[in-house]
């Protein structure tokens, strides 16, 4: 691990993909709760994570990620009540997506509440939400009690990544701890589907393909 071992080592935890280490996961809850950021894996990608509930968190994301403000973040939410949360409602379609589709590699766009932090839509209205199918993605959601970014931990302009090593150090020495679940499945990340609107529109085609994402509507939908 060349890239990481040259800067920001100290903060690498490896963990077990499939059953990760409970202190492990205590630990990395315990600085999303006080404001920080990680680095943890989700099904195809890692991600940077934060606290979404925190502003000063969510705009520490874009800070690192040197990130335009005008590109929302998604959040993954441990369940129903951690979505009804968010947004102000769920349509019917987010509903048939859901039930196919989560906990898994669709995120889904939604009518945000008047009370989430204006940064984290970017000032859309709009919030991108997935349930996470990764084990340790599942388990950081369940101890930390809150909704976190999982927008794809790179920086602004370049490609995900499935693996630690691949990383620049600019970016791993950013962070206050890494969760390195070795390499990833990789691909295109999660398909993104507005379903705001009617019908929904695929925003991104991700690794979910669209005519699975149709076959479970029912019906055609728009594609941007």
């Amino acid at each position: 691990m060349e890239k990481v071992q040259e800067k920001g080592a100290g903060n690498l935890r490896r963990i077990h993909s499939k059953v990760p280490e409970k202190d492990l996961i205590l630990e990395a809850a315990g600085i999303l709760k006080s404001g920080g950021a990680i680095i943890f894996p989700t099904l195809a990608l890692y991600g940077l994570g934060a606290n979404a509930l925190d502003t000063k968190a969510v705009q520490r994301v874009f800070e690192i990620k040197n990130r335009p403000l005008n590109k929302p973040l998604l959040v993954l939410v441990q369940n129903m009540e951690g979505l009804r949360a968010l947004v102000k409602n769920v349509p019917k379609s987010a509903e048939k997506l859901m039930k196919q589709f989560w906990p898994g590699n669709v995120t889904l766009v939604f009518e945000a509440r008047d009370t989430v932090c204006e940064i984290l839509c970017a000032g859309t209205g709009k919030i991108g939400i997935r349930m996470p199918q990764h084990p340790v993605a599942k388990a950081l959601c369940r101890a930390t009690g809150t909704p976190i970014t999982a927008t794809s931990a790179n920086l602004s302009g370049d490609s995900g990544y499935e693996s630690i090593n691949l990383m620049p150090p600019s970016l791993v020495s950013q962070v206050d701890v890494i969760l390195d679940a070795g390499t990833l499945a990789g691909g295109l990340g999660s398909t993104v589907v507005d379903v705001t609107l009617d019908p929904p529109r695929i925003l991104r085609e991700g690794n979910t393909d669209s005519e699975r994402i149709l076959a479970a509507l029912g019906k055609p939908s728009a594609r941007s």
